[in-house]
């Protein structure tokens, strides 16, 4: 690990030769990050495996991340491919890690620069098993609370193959707490996810294998339980899974904590990110973590079994990645304060460059300024 950070910091000092504010070295949790900011928000980048681990605005004196408090476990946002949930035993035996080998392998960064008020770093990353390589560019434009993401993975095998693709952000505590932490998205279709019937009253909240409309999930122990809401710490965990709106364009996912007015919003391409899984663990008021991994597949299970499932609601479950091929994938991310009296984003969309959030029965809507195309 050592040998691989002294490397990493030696090609990013090549790359940021010339003084650049807007990225800078830093360390997150003991983790040796590269810090890439505007005026208005501040991003840590984990050199190894690239996990998004904080963000904040500049301006907050608190420094509230959605990510969570640094000195406690971060999961923050790391991307899963290829693979999205555990490897089979075959695959483990091969040495294939669950999520797939990204969030554990050394990024190199291999540019960086600034164009007029636009700020911009890449990272490659090698994926050695799959024999693919990964390409991730952000973007950070003067003035805009918004950051954009940019990736391409290619194929150095000479076959067609599926890909199991997700982006795994997870929010946690302070960010995330009872009663005040809110989740919408743009559900067609949610489905609680199937798990051991010995597991139903000791460790689960809801239903097995349940098809529900977002956001009344059925409980074990019968009626509903609104899931944008975070219950109070149990120990329990559970997920569900929701098809987002096949009639739209582009899919969104926010939470939105009301107490301590901080509102945190990602909008992808949704014909590359169907799917958004919801997973909850609630172990304590300092250890609460729920994901919102929107991806190419409905659940995080291994390859075979996503494969053999084909489709869903009538939605794809994986992607092709052609031989010899590269296939690509934007969304964007945003971090805000919320407005007064805000409780619910009832809608998310761009228009003529401005991202709008509206609570429409508060009548209230924020507006953000986001200049480059999704």
């Amino acid at each position: 690990m050592r040998r691989v950070l002294v490397s990493f910091l030696l090609s990013a000092a090549a790359v940021l030769a010339q003084d650049s504010a807007f990225l800078k070295q830093g360390t997150v949790s003991n983790r040796a990050v590269m810090l890439f900011s505007n005026d208005k928000l501040e991003l840590a980048i984990a050199v190894q495996g690239g996990s998004l681990l904080s963000l904040v605005m500049r301006d907050d004196p608190s420094q509230l991340s959605p990510f969570g408090d640094t000195s406690a476990r971060i999961y923050g946002h790391f991307v899963c491919v290829d693979g999205f949930g555990p490897s089979s035993a075959e695959e483990r035996a091969a040495g294939l890690p669950g999520h797939g080998e990204a969030h554990r392998q050394p990024w190199e960064m291999t540019a960086s620069g600034k164009q007029g008020n636009t700020a911009s770093v890449t990272f490659r990353v090698k994926l050695p098993l799959v024999q693919e390589t990964l390409t991730r560019s952000f973007h950070i434009v003067d003035g805009e609370n918004v950051i954009y993401v940019d990736s391409e993975l290619e194929s150095h095998l000479a076959f067609d193959r599926p890909v199991n693709w997700a982006e795994h952000l997870t929010i946690a505590s302070p960010f995330l707490e009872p009663e005040s932490l809110v989740v919408d998205l743009p559900a067609a279709r949610s489905k609680t996810r199937k798990h051991p019937q010995t597991q139903e009253r000791t460790r689960r909240r809801l239903a097995s294998d349940r098809e529900f409309t977002w956001p009344n999930a059925p409980l074990v122990e019968g009626g509903t339980a609104n899931v944008r809401f975070a219950p109070p710490p149990s120990g329990t965990g559970d997920h569900v899974t929701s098809l987002i709106d096949p009639s739209r364009r582009l899919g969104w996912v926010t939470a939105l904590n009301t107490k301590r007015r901080a509102l945190l919003g990602y909008i992808f391409r949704r014909e590359e990110y169907p799917w958004l899984q919801d997973w909850q663990s609630y172990e304590t008021i300092t250890r609460m973590n729920r994901g919102l991994e929107f991806g190419t597949q409905p659940f995080d299970v291994p390859r075979r079994e996503v494969i053999d499932l084909r489709s869903m609601f009538g939605a794809p479950v994986y992607r092709w990645l052609p031989a010899k091929s590269k296939i690509t994938t934007q969304f964007l991310l945003f971090w805000v304060r919320a407005l007064e009296g805000m409780t619910k984003i009832d809608d998310v969309r761009i228009e003529n460059g401005r991202i709008i959030a509206e609570d429409r029965a508060a009548q209230k809507r924020i507006e953000l300024t986001a200049s480059r195309p999704l």
